[in-house]
């Protein structure tokens, strides 16, 4: 008697591929990440729309003004304003005055750059290693002029330059006839750049400080037992600590005094005979006569001059392997 076979149980189907959970903290995180993105935009977003508004825009309104003919007479008329292209920007390069200014300004910075970081350096070294009682009060001294008014410095500092005035009184102590120094077309300008200089020592001088204490005191332990002496320390071990501060120092002090203005302003209206005109105050000056177009075509010139000058500092300071 045949037995029957009993048919074989169909193979169960393979079950659906469960979701891998691998995936699902990565997209938690990707969407919590967007979540985080959006966020911040939102809270960001009153800052962009002044930043847009207030110095995006006119930034870009005034280049678009550079290439054009806008003066006065445009704000009381309809607009009439023609495209005129790179016409601003010859006629600076064919006016005296500007390159008078572009001189000036040019002479005042590679002076008193080096002058400035120099002696706050020199300052810096003093109150970091040298001086140790009242060192908190010296601090102070020469920090003070930072945080003064620039008018009243000038205007004290008109009073020194007097021709009758302190620096003279102490040279005729040393039998030496000083000169009228804000009338001198020789000696206006290096009034100014010495008023400058000893204006922004304090900044330079705590930024200094600051990078003179993180310079690792074992470097210059072990190059003493080495033999170095004082000079091969302090430019091989103490200079190159302090690159990136160098840089920070040059760039804010090289912005800084290639828009110098409140100086002349103040102290000298730009003579005697332009010898201190500044490319700001030029700038300023053909503002206020009316010349919108033309003064937009001067700025961007000292803006492309602060842009080389960071460059080539950048070039020669920046950190190098």
């Amino acid at each position: 008697m045949s037995t029957l076979s009993t048919p074989a149980a169909p193979a169960s189907a393979p079950p659906a591929s469960a979701p891998s959970r691998g995936r699902t903290p990565r997209v938690r995180a990707s969407r919590r990440s967007r979540r985080m993105t959006l966020t911040a935009w939102l809270f960001s977003l009153p800052f962009v729309v002044l930043f847009l508004v207030f110095m995006a825009g006119p930034i870009v309104a005034s280049l678009g003004m550079s290439f054009t003919d806008m003066t006065t007479r445009d704000l009381e008329t309809p607009f009439q304003v023609n495209l005129v292209g790179f016409d601003n920007y010859v006629r600076l390069f064919q006016d005296p005055r500007f390159l008078r200014s572009l001189l000036n300004t040019f002479v005042f910075v590679i002076v008193a750059v080096p002058l400035t970081m120099a002696l706050a350096l020199a300052v810096a070294l003093a109150l970091d290693k040298g001086i140790r009682r009242f060192r908190t009060v010296f601090r102070v001294g020469y920090y003070a002029p930072v945080v003064t008014s620039i008018v009243a410095i000038a205007i004290v500092w008109r009073f020194i330059l007097q021709p009758d005035g302190l620096l003279n009184g102490f040279l005729s102590l040393l039998g030496i006839q000083g000169p009228d120094w804000l009338q001198s077309t020789t000696w206006a300008l290096p009034s100014l750049i010495m008023m400058a200089v000893w204006r922004n020592i304090g900044t330079l001088m705590v930024i200094f400080l600051a990078a003179l204490q993180g310079v690792p005191r074992e470097h210059h332990e072990a190059a003493m037992v080495d033999g170095a002496n004082v000079w091969q320390r302090f430019t091989n071990i103490t200079i190159p600590a302090m690159r990136p501060a160098l840089l920070f120092a040059a760039v804010i002090t090289g912005i800084g005094f290639l828009q110098f203005f409140e100086e002349p302003y103040v102290m000298t209206q730009g003579g005697p005979l332009d010898a201190t005109l500044s490319t700001a105050m030029y700038t300023y000056d053909q503002f206020g006569f009316g010349n919108y177009a033309y003064a937009s075509a001067a700025s961007y010139v000292l803006f492309i001059a602060i842009v080389i000058l960071s460059l080539i500092q950048f070039r020669f300071l920046g950190r190098k392997d």
